[in-house]
């Protein structure tokens, strides 16, 4: 059982390789606690069964929190620069990831640490699926076990394998299929198409939502429970056309499973620094911070996953860091040429706790940015700011603006005003005071980057990071509810559609609300509450093959063609329409590098370095990628794929 690992390496390639070329660690690949060597000694027994899942569990929430020796990027964040909301921003980096159409290849673009963590998309998921195979696979070696208990364990391996290739169809597209552990090295892999990977998918969670509990009747929080896969099961059956079906799960998931949307405030009220920042108490503030995730109040969790400091699965989340502006760059400056806003340390004469920036926002370095329909346009309904919005609010507290910072350098004679992009000089003319906006001058909601950082917390300290932890949703109703909006737009029923998107936006104490929704508006919603939540990119990705399967149009009557996506897509559309920073001409170029992406780059290429370890078969490259080659022979159904593993 020697082979083992390497088994897996044929999948991920070289990676292994390449991460020791970057300087950064492999060890995320390493699938500690499981034994590589004697997997029938290890796994015939329920406490091996049960290390298998703690792995599983631990590395699906390593894309909220992996960053591995690099302080920067987390694969969630990666993502989304795929998408309409962000870019990358570091702009002091010669590597910066911004013109992904030129860099994103079969054999560049995945190992910049510091500017992504694509890597993990490709290794990392097929990890968590080899965990997921390892308890498939030795089931029946466990002596003794009920029946029941053997499909609940059975389910919740579903449950893993299946969210790992959901996001590898609308990631990749077309992937080889990996139902079993194998006791040989295998190098003939072909890829599967999608639509029969997707099949696969709704057997196995139909079985999971039948044999695993609801989260009360589960011993820890955090455990894969029957609304997960209830909610995944929801994604599948979009996937697969079926959007009757979707809606009905959704209809059983929101009205009959025990959750319900969080409309007023509730849990622990957590104002961390009111003379910096005020926070006045709301439901949205409420639903995203502390503890408040995991509480039994909190009916509108679906899935958390815990992430404490001081517990041994504890990691810095790093929300703080990257996705706020570097706001106390030497390149923001007062109108009299002065440092514009510095950060000190508690015991210095400076120290004023009203201008305690450092404490209250984090250190942000800004290493990914929001476009301009994420900051402005995206909370515009008919022309009109909806100012009641909690999720764009500056007055409650949950979203800054750049301008609502105080001047802080003792040395300007503007201390304590409020920071301004602009103003006139003595001569009469207009002076620029922030000479990087890109990185240092953008807005971002608080309520969502904000968490307790209690290792910085030394009095000496003005170094402090801003690298906190936080508890994490997988899937919350809120996100239930746009599913259903999605799938009543599939069928034609507008009505219902517009029903669910209203219900998200009168918690959020919305002024404005829609009349008639499209596809765009319940993907404007989404945006507007799952944000650095959802994986936006793959759900771009899956919205655009749904859209396309149900022959529905856009916003702009376009309608699209399932199999040439990535040819023309609503995915594209989101990019070209709502991003105003790729391909346009306006748009800064940083370090030598313009900012582009290409309509083919809604599949991501295949790694080469699995391609090449393949040596006895050849995995499908996609289109618009070197090696692209439309003979190469792929499995059609997933049965063919399993039974070329036996």
């Amino acid at each position: 059982m020697k082979n083992y690992k390497n088994i897996f390496r044929i999948l991920i390639g070289t990676v292994c390789f390449q991460l020791s070329m970057t300087g950064c660690s492999d060890d995320f690949l390493t699938p500690d606690p499981l034994s590589l060597y004697e997997p029938s000694i290890t796994f015939n027994t329920v406490e091996g069964l049960n290390a298998a899942l703690a792995s599983a569990d631990k590395a699906l929430r390593a894309y909220w929190t992996n960053t591995e020796a690099c302080d920067l990027m987390l694969p969630l964040m990666s993502e989304y620069l795929f998408s309409d909301l962000t870019v990358a921003a570091k702009t002091d980096d010669a590597l910066i990831f911004c013109d992904i159409n030129e860099r994103f290849t079969p054999n560049n673009g995945w190992y910049n640490f510091d500017q992504n963590r694509l890597v993990i998309f490709w290794g990392e998921t097929y990890n968590g699926i080899k965990y997921a195979n390892t308890i498939i696979s030795y089931i029946d070696k466990v002596e003794g076990l009920d029946e029941s208990i053997k499909n609940e364990y059975l389910g919740r391996a579903y449950f893993h394998r299946a969210y790992r290739y959901l996001n590898l169809c609308f990631q990749f597209g077309d992937v080889p299929f990996v139902s079993k552990i194998i006791d040989r090295p295998k190098q003939d892999y072909k890829s599967t198409k999608r639509e029969a990977i997707i099949k696969k998918l709704v057997q196995d969670m139909e079985f999971a939502v039948q044999h695993v509990p609801d989260q009360k009747d589960m011993t820890y929080i955090g455990m894969i429970n029957k609304g997960a896969c209830r909610q995944l099961l929801i994604k599948c059956y979009l996937a697969n056309g079926e959007f009757q079906k979707a809606k009905e799960q959704a209809d059983i998931l929101i009205s009959q499973s025990g959750y319900k949307l969080m409309t007023e405030t509730f849990g622990t009220f957590s104002n961390p620094h009111p003379t910096t920042w005020n926070i006045t108490n709301n439901v949205i503030w409420n639903l995203h911070q502390g503890n408040n995730k995991v509480i039994a109040a909190n009916k509108e969790a679906i899935l958390v996953m815990p992430n404490r400091y001081g517990s041994d699965s504890g990691i810095r989340t790093r929300t703080m860091r990257n996705l706020v502006p570097w706001w106390n760059a030497t390149s923001i400056s007062t109108p009299d040429n002065k440092l514009a806003v510095d950060r000190f340390a508690l015991t210095h004469a400076s120290y004023d706790a009203s201008m305690d920036y450092n404490r209250t926002f984090g250190r942000g370095v800004g290493v990914v940015r929001p476009t301009y329909f994420a900051e402005n346009s995206l909370w515009y309904l008919n022309g009109n700011h909806d100012d009641g919005d909690l999720r764009h609010n500056s007055k409650v507290g949950n979203w800054v603006h750049m301008e609502d910072l105080k001047y802080n350098n003792p040395n300007s004679v503007y201390y304590g005003k409020h920071l301004s992009y602009s103003c006139i000089n003595d001569n009469g003319e207009e002076q620029i005071l922030c000479n990087d906006t890109v990185r240092t001058w953008f807005d971002w909601p608080h309520y969502k980057t904000w968490s307790e950082s209690p290792e910085d917390e030394a009095p000496h300290l003005n170094n402090y990071q801003g690298s906190g932890y936080s508890d994490f949703y997988l899937y919350r109703l809120a996100e239930t509810y746009l599913l259903r909006a999605e799938a009543n737009y599939y069928l034609g029923n507008i009505e219902e559609a517009t029903a669910d998107v209203n219900i998200i936006r009168q918690r959020a104490k919305c002024d404005i609300f829609y009349s008639k929704v499209n596809i765009d508006d319940i993907v404007d919603e989404r945006a507007r509450e799952l944000y650095m939540e959802e994986w936006r990119f793959t759900e771009l990705s899956r919205i655009s093959y749904c859209l396309a399967l149900s022959g529905k149009p856009d916003n702009e009557g376009k309608v699209y063609d399932v199999d040439k996506l990535y040819e023309d897509s609503f995915w594209w559309h989101r990019i070209n329409k709502y991003n105003n920073y790729y391909n346009k001409p306006d748009a800064p170029i940083v370090k030598g590098r313009k900012y582009t992406i290409g309509r083919h780059n809604i599949n991501w290429p295949i790694p080469q370095s699995a391609i090449d370890a393949n040596l006895l078969g050849k995995l499908g490259q996609n289109p618009g990628y070197d090696g692209y080659d439309p003979t190469v022979e792929k499995w059609n159904t997933w049965e063919e794929a399993v039974a070329d593993e036996q």
